[in-house]
């Protein structure tokens, strides 16, 4: 069984295995093809129409079915390789362990964004950004500031007390579970780290920036914590509700996943704590 760790207790040889085989899937072209999908499902979700990855009740199924199909591809190159979560929580600074050369490299300077250190530097010559929302081909970030703070515990704490999964409109302006954590109400959890990061993952091509997984890890690992919490609150809407997915209700871009197989992740992996 797969354990997902807090990268702030990984080794070493744990964070170069983790690198080497996102740094292979980069190479043989199956990362771009996370990127590209990631990409053109948040800019075809919208708050009116057909909605799938994001604004949606299936934001958290989605993503949780995609790492899981990442996290997939990195054992299929390294079976000992799995995905880290970040608790940002906690780790709020940029002299975090994730942001060290050794693993996901730092902030990107001043003038234009670009990452100068760790395996995904442009300088490393391993990390060419082919799917991109403009001209330039390396890694940026701009680490806290569009957005100063990561979110807090106490707001952590203040969405998984959120009894209700979601509610009508079942969209950005929903109010319950789901959207809080996504971020678009409330004191916004999700989409705040997206902003903090800066550079790629401020847009809808944020694979380009391995923190991404690491990132929606903890996301994923935050729902499975609500889910603990309030085991009689249901994924909704359960049928016939126009432009997003219902519980027994078809995914794309997959053929046969559903809300309902996701909804117990210790089927595929689990976390350390």
């Amino acid at each position: 069984m797969t354990v997902r760790k807090n990268q702030a207790v990984l080794t070493a040889d744990e964070k170069k295995r983790f690198v080497g085989a996102v740094v292979q899937l980069k190479r043989d072209g199956r990362y771009d093809a996370f990127v590209r999908a990631h990409n053109e499902f948040i800019m075809s979700d919208t708050d009116t129409g057909e909605r799938t990855g994001h604004r949606s009740p299936s934001f958290l199924p989605w993503h949780r079915r995609f790492l899981l199909d990442f996290e997939q591809a990195l054992q299929s190159v390294d079976p000992s390789v799995a995905l880290p979560y970040w608790d940002w929580s906690t780790d709020r600074t940029t002299r975090a362990a994730l942001w060290a050369p050794d693993f996901l490299g730092g902030t990107g300077r001043s003038t234009d964004g670009r990452v100068m250190d760790g395996p995904f530097a442009a300088a490393a010559g391993d990390w060419p950004i082919s799917i991109r929302v403009d001209g330039r081909t390396f890694l940026r970030r701009s680490l806290g500031t569009a957005v100063r703070e990561l979110p807090t515990r106490a707001e952590v704490e203040s969405v998984l007390s959120i009894p209700t999964y979601d509610m009508a409109p079942y969209n950005s302006a929903s109010d319950g579970f789901r959207n809080h954590l996504e971020g678009w109400r409330g004191v916004n959890l999700h989409n705040r780290v997206h902003v903090w990061v800066g550079g790629q993952m401020a847009t809808g091509a944020s694979p380009n920036d391995p923190v991404f997984w690491l990132h929606h890890a903890f996301v994923d690992k935050l729902w499975a914590q609500w889910q603990q919490r309030h085991p009689d609150a249901p994924y909704v809407p359960d049928g016939d509700t126009p432009d997003v997915i219902d519980l027994n209700e078809t995914m794309k871009p997959w053929n046969d996943v559903r809300p309902a197989d996701l909804l117990d992740h210790t089927k595929f992996y689990t976390y350390d704590s």
